[in-house]
């Protein structure tokens, strides 16, 4: 099993999300690049020709996608991005690709009585995605990490609450991956309070 890596980093005014991944289903090596919980980008390489090594993982896929996160990363600092990845995505281009989608539905209101309240929204090519796994990664600052995960329901849509001070929500921030028929979808949404 190939772990994946998550790292923010930022650059002049603005906070790049960089996320690798294995997607075994494809047999890539993907790094997706995110400004604002948008993909602005992503490169991928394949690694079907790289025989496995069993079920204890596979070291030299690993040490290939820790060592593609690192060159996204390097790039990012010399200000190199745009030349390292596959394509850079534009809504023409993601007009014409079927992913799924995944949408946050009450991003303008989600604090109450102590808790975060989450209503998200899975399509697939534009179709609700039914039974679609949602995980999600809430970060705030001096915790551990918070997981857990819900199923999308015939409308494609979840709910998922968190127990948050207010007052912590801007240094938090959720990340969400959907599964959906052995294809993902991730999101990283940060955090701000109503006032």
């Amino acid at each position: 099993m190939i772990f994946g890596f998550n790292t923010d980093i930022k650059q002049q005014d603005t906070v790049y999300h960089v996320q690798s991944e294995a997607r075994e289903s494809e047999q890539l090596l993907q790094t997706q690049v995110f400004v604002q919980g948008r993909c602005i980008g992503k490169r991928a390489v394949s690694y079907s020709s790289i025989p496995s090594e069993g079920e204890d993982g596979d070291p030299h896929k690993e040490k290939m996608l820790r060592e593609q996160h690192r060159q996204v990363l390097d790039a990012i600092r010399e200000g190199k991005l745009d030349s390292l990845l596959d394509k850079r995505e534009t809504p023409e281009t993601l007009a014409t690709v079927k992913e799924l989608e995944l949408e946050w539905l009450n991003s303008n209101s989600v604090h109450a009585g102590g808790n975060l309240m989450m209503h998200l929204r899975v399509t697939d090519g534009g179709s609700a995605a039914q039974g679609a796994r949602l995980t999600f990664r809430f970060a705030r600052p001096d915790v551990a990490p918070y997981y857990a995960q819900v199923l999308t329901d015939a409308s494609g849509n979840a709910e998922m609450s968190f127990q948050v001070d207010e007052a912590a929500l801007t240094d938090s921030s959720v990340l969400v991956q959907a599964s959906y028929n052995g294809r993902t979808s991730t999101r990283k949404f940060r955090l701000r309070t109503s006032g």
